[in-house]
C-alpha cells in the first residue's frame, strides 16, 4: 500500500495547475446517462473517483472512450440491470445514477452506498425529490428499487436542506419529467451551476441555478453536447493553505476567485495575501499568521471540505483558533493524527479549539478520508523531520498528481509503494 513521505520545512514557491472539479465531474458523468447522444466532457480530473463513476457508467451500458483529460460517453441502450455494490461501496457520489437511471428507464435499482441507509443524510433526501416527483421507492436488502410507473412529472420539490446531491438528482429526474419541477432550498455551489450548464448544453431548459430556486422544464429533446468541467475550487483552497502553512508563494492556474469568496476572506483574516492573476490567482504568506474562527456552512459559505486543511493551518498561527463543522458531523477524524503531530486541539461537540503556534514534530499518520489525508500531508510540509502517511489511497481519489506538483514546487515528498 503506498505511503507519503515529507520532509518538512521547506518554502513552497512557483505554479500549480488547479486540475477539473471532481465534484463537477461525477455529477455530470451520471447525467450523460439521460442522452442517447455522444456527449464529451473535457477538463477531467485524473482521479480514482472519476474512473468509478466511468466504471459505472460502462456498466449501465455506456460506450465510454476515454482520453487524456477527456471522455466521450454514447448511452444508445441504458441497462437496466442493478448497479453492484461492489462499485458503490467505493464512494457516496454513485447514487447520482439512481435519479438518470429512473429517469430514462422508469426503474432503477441501486444498491445503497456504503454506511448509508434511507434514513440517513444524505440518501434520504434524494429519495425525498424523487418521491415528489412520482416515484415509488423501497429499500430491499441493501438496495433502492425505485420506478415511476406512470412516468415522473414536475412538481413542487422544497428540499428539507440545500443538498447538492439532493439537487442534483432532482435536477436530473426534473428534465424528464411531465411539466415543470420547481426546487426550492436548492445547494448553490458552483458544481450544481455547472451541470445546469452541462444539462443545457444537452437540450435541457433550466434557470435559477446558483440560487436557492430552480426551474426544470421536463420532455427534453436531447442532443450531442460538449462541456469543459469547471476547475476545482477545493484542490484550489488545499494549495492555497500549502503556500500559507510554508509561508511561500504560489500561483494556482484556472483557479476561479470568485468561487472561493469566504476561503479568501478566512486566509486574509490570518494574514495571507491574495490577488488574482491573469491566469488564476496568487497566494503568498510574508509575515506571521494569526487564529481564526470558521464555520463551515453550505456554500457561499466555508466550504466543509477545506475545514481538515485549516485546522493543519491553524496550529501554525499565533493565538487560538475556533472551527465550527455544522456539515458533517463526523468529519473531525483527522484530529488525533494531528495531534500525534505535536498539534494541541480539544474537541467541543462539533467545535475543535486549536492553540496555535505548535512545534509540529514529523511522525507516522494514518489517513481516514479524503479531506483528512490531505490535512496531513499539509501539516508535514510544516513539520520538523519525517512525516509519513500511510492509506493514501484516499487522496488519489480526489487530488491529481498531489505529491508532483508538490514536489515540483519545492516540497521534499516521496511516494513509497510498498
Amino acid at each position: 500500500m503506498d505511503r507519503l513521505r515529507i520532509r518538512g520545512g521547506n518554502v513552497l514557491r512557483g505554479v500549480v495547475d488547479i486540475s477539473g472539479a471532481k465534484n463537477a465531474a461525477l455529477p455530470q458523468i451520471a447525467a450523460a446517462l439521460l442522452n442517447p447522444n455522444p456527449v464529451e466532457l473535457t477538463n477531467l480530473p485524473a482521479v480514482r473517483d472519476v474512473d468509478t463513476m466511468l466504471t459505472l457508467a460502462s456498466f449501465h451500458n455506456a460506450e465510454v472512450d476515454k482520453g487524456i483529460g477527456r471522455v466521450v460517453i454514447t448511452t444508445k441502450d441504458l441497462s437496466q440491470q442493478e448497479t453492484p455494490y461492489d462499485t458503490v461501496r467505493r464512494m457516496r457520489a454513485t447514487v447520482l445514477v439512481l435519479a438518470p437511471l429512473l429517469a430514462r428507464c422508469g426503474h432503477a435499482k441501486v444498491s445503497l452506498p456504503g454506511g448509508c441507509a434511507i434514513g440517513a443524510r444524505p440518501v434520504n433526501m434524494h429519495i425525498h425529490a424523487l418521491e415528489m416527483l412520482g416515484a415509488e421507492i423501497a429499500l430491499e436488502r441493501g438496495t433502492i428499487v425505485a420506478s415511476a410507473p406512470n412516468g415522473l412529472r414536475g412538481a413542487r420539490v422544497v428540499l428539507p436542506g440545500p443538498s447538492v446531491g439532493a439537487t442534483a438528482a432532482t435536477m436530473m429526474a426534473g428534465t424528464t419529467a411531465k411539466g415543470e419541477t420547481e426546487i426550492l432550498n436548492a445547494a448553490r455551489e458552483p458544481e450544481i451551476a455547472d451541470l445546469a450548464a452541462f444539462l443545457r448544453a444537452m437540450g435541457a431548459r433550466i434557470e435559477g441555478e446558483g440560487t436557492h430556486r430552480i426551474l426544470v422544464s421536463g420532455d427534453t429533446s436531447w442532443r450531442a453536447a460538449r462541456h469543459h468541467c469547471i476547475p476545482d475550487r477545493i484542490e484550489a483552497g488545499t494549495y492555497a493553505v500549502a503556500a500559507a502553512i510554508t509561508g511561500g508563494e504560489l500561483e494556482l492556474l484556472n483557479a476561479r476567485l470568485e468561487h472561493l469568496a469566504s476561503v479568501v476572506q478566512v486566509l486574509e483574516t490570518m494574514g495571507v495575501e491574495v490577488w488574482p492573476s491573469d491566469r488564476g490567482m496568487v497566494v503568498a504568506r510574508r509575515g506571521p499568521l494569526t487564529g481564526a474562527d470558521v464555520t463551515t456552512e453550505p456554500y457561499p459559505g466555508f466550504p466543509t471540505d477545506l475545514q481538515a486543511q485549516f485546522m493543519a493551518l491553524a496550529t501554525c498561527a499565533e493565538g487560538a483558533s475556533l472551527i465550527r463543522e455544522t456539515v458533517f458531523e463526523n468529519r473531525f477524524m483527522h484530529l488525533p493524527e494531528l495531534c500525534r503531530l505535536g498539534a494541541e486541539i480539544k474537541l467541543q461537540g462539533p467545535s475543535a479549539l486549536i492553540r496555535g503556534k505548535t512545534e509540529l514534530f514529523g511522525t507516522s499518520v494514518m489517513a481516514t478520508d479524503l479531506r483528512a489525508s490531505v490535512s496531513l500531508v499539509l501539516a508535514g510540509l510544516a513539520a520538523e523531520g519525517e512525516t509519513v502517511v500511510n492509506r493514501i489511497y484516499h487522496l488519489d481519489r480526489g487530488y491529481e498528481q498531489l505529491d508532483d506538483k508538490l514536489r515540483r514546487c519545492g516540497a521534499d515528498i516521496e511516494r513509497l509503494t510498498a
